[in-house]
């Protein structure tokens, strides 16, 4: 964790450990989270300017899923890569990133063995088949595999055909066969075609048959263990900035997935999207999609302190300077505890240093706090901590000067920096 944030990106794991500011919001995720875990289906849209933490609400959020059992999947929509108009390539995002608390990703095949095992157990609890008869074991687990896939099968019988062939080809020991089909299953493009006809499918997943698989993929983490899925779609204000009729047909399949979520189709789903308040209040936005904006419109008139956590949009409140300051402490928190000379670093980057450090970083941002973690956070690490472990001598008092380079800003940081065209130089108080 603290590697990432020396090199100034999200760390992926230990969130709770640098959470501020979400107290408000985690009994109801978790009530949520529960939700899903017993079958139903749940949806958020989070909503925050850039800088605002949504990326790592999004994984902080992600670890609460992981510890209640769920899979995991945050796909970036993006114009090019992955528009959201073409679901077919959402869901190929989906499989490509599809984690667990055990396996990173792609999970996918990991989560489809377990899936197997799980039926093969079941068999051979039911006392039936002896488990040294592996033709009529084998017999046994399709006739329970078909029951289980059977609401699929009626809309999306190529899944259950593809699970079928991959079975097969695994017990047969060929493998290139297995690995091309789980593949197919992932949405990818371009398998064999004698994979595709050793398990009796054709062509490549489209956007109809995308919500299929995904129906399918619940139901298959939900037999192995896995409850649910959290699917993260962020950076969805992309759509603002498409062609129009390409953003009308993305604003289109996401009121689509909100109707098939809200008509029961995907038990163990949670959704989450993640957008700009550009994104949800303006023309270029949901409101262009009349459906879309009543299904996402929620009141913001009044003080932000009252903001609902139940609420279909989650107003993120950004960060203030104490916020700013506690995150540092949590930080220096942590990296003491791992520090050769931990005596050291309490003692020469105190709490008062640490909201010097912090107020110093947000003024050469020119006053901007939502866009000053990631950076405040990576000069707290490299250049003060490290160099307090690093060097006896060193006071970050007398010998740090805060200089803040265009060439280490992200184009928002550059955008709010003061000295926009060059680097920032600046004194601590």
């Amino acid at each position: 964790m603290i590697d990432a944030l020396r090199r100034g990106t999200v760390p992926q794991a230990g969130l709770d450990l640098l959470a501020v500011g979400l107290g408000r919001f985690e009994e109801a995720l978790d009530d949520d989270l529960s939700t899903v875990a017993r079958g139903s289906a749940a949806f958020h849209a989070i909503r925050g300017e850039y800088g605002s933490g949504k990326t790592f609400f999004a994984r902080w959020l992600a670890e609460r899923a992981k510890r209640a059992g769920l899979a995991v999947a945050e796909v970036q929509i993006s114009e090019t890569e992955t528009p959201l108009h073409r679901l077919e390539t959402v869901y190929r995002r989906l499989t490509e990133r599809l984690t667990t608390a055990t396996h990173q990703p792609s999970a996918l095949r990991a989560v489809v063995d377990s899936w197997f095992y799980t039926l093969e157990e079941e068999v051979l609890d039911a006392g039936e088949v002896d488990e040294d008869d592996e033709t009529a074991l084998g017999a046994a687990v399709d006739t329970l595999m078909e029951r289980r896939l059977a609401d699929v099968a009626r809309t999306t019988p190529a899944f259950a055909a593809a699970l079928r062939g991959y079975r097969a080809a695994v017990a047969a020991g060929d493998g290139a066969t297995a690995e091309a089909l789980i593949a197919w299953l992932g949405g990818q493009k371009s398998v064999a075609a004698a994979a595709r006809r050793a398990a009796g499918v054709r062509g490549d997943l489209d956007h109809f048959a995308a919500l299929g698989f995904l129906q399918g993929l619940l139901t298959v983490l939900r037999d192995c263990g896995h409850p649910g899925l959290l699917l993260v779609l962020d950076e969805i204000e992309t759509l603002q900035r498409v062609r129009g009729d390409v953003r009308e047909k993305g604003l289109n399949a996401l009121r689509q997935l909100l109707d098939e979520i809200d008509a029961g189709r995907f038990p163990g789903l949670f959704l989450v999207i993640t957008g700009t308040p550009a994104f949800y209040d303006g023309q270029q936005g949901a409101q262009r999609l009349a459906p879309l904006a009543q299904r996402l419109a929620t009141d913001f008139t009044t003080d932000s302190r009252f903001d609902s956590p139940r609420a279909v949009q989650l107003r993120l409140p950004g960060f203030d300077l104490p916020h700013l300051g506690e995150l540092g402490r949590k930080v220096r928190g942590l990296y003491r505890d791992e520090a050769r000379h931990p005596e050291r670093v309490q003692e020469r980057v105190d709490d008062a240093y640490v909201d010097e450090l912090a107020a110093a970083v947000t003024g050469g941002l020119g006053g901007k706090v939502g866009v000053a973690p990631r950076v405040f956070l990576r000069k707290l690490v490299a250049d003060v901590l490290d160099r307090v472990d690093d060097f006896a001598d060193f006071d970050p008092r007398k010998h740090y000067a805060l200089t803040l380079k265009a060439s280490e800003l992200t184009e928002t940081e550059r955008n709010a920096a003061a000295g926009d065209a060059g680097d920032v130089h600046l004194e601590l108080p």
